[in-house]
């Protein structure tokens, strides 16, 4: 009876400890997608801001009117920080798909019948088959 106390405590232990290893990895994985989120948010004016480097510098060298360069570069910017809010977008979204996915691949937990005693146990399953 003692040896299948202490089987029972040692499993519990390594239950919790696994449950607080993937507490951590959940912590992290939210942290690491604040990180990428911040990141995002700047795509838009850089790719607006770099558009319109390049077409300043062109139109310079190709010796267009100030009012020329003015409205064109207007328009630049517009078009590229609204290409560029699409390419926030669209990675937003792959992530979010991402993250959908794993949450639906990751943790099963079922119950069992121990044949023992006819009791439910929690059992769980990854769906790597990793227990």
């Amino acid at each position: 009876m003692d040896k299948e106390k202490q089987k029972y405590i040692t499993d519990v232990a390594v239950d919790a400890e696994k449950e607080r290893e993937k507490e951590r990895e959940r912590e992290l994985e939210q942290k690491k997608a604040v990180e990428r989120a911040k990141k995002r948010r700047l795509i838009p004016p850089f790719v607006m801001l770099f558009a319109g480097a390049v077409t300043s510098i062109t139109m310079y060298v190709l010796h267009y009117s100030v009012k020329d360069m003015l409205v064109t570069l207007l328009w630049v910017l517009i078009a590229f920080y609204l290409a560029g809010g699409l390419i926030r977008w669209m990675l937003d979204r792959f992530e979010a798909q991402i993250e959908q996915k794993r949450m639906e691949e990751g943790e099963v937990i079922e119950k069992e019948l121990t044949e023992e005693d006819g009791t439910e146990q929690t059992v769980n399953n990854n769906a790597e088959g990793e227990e």
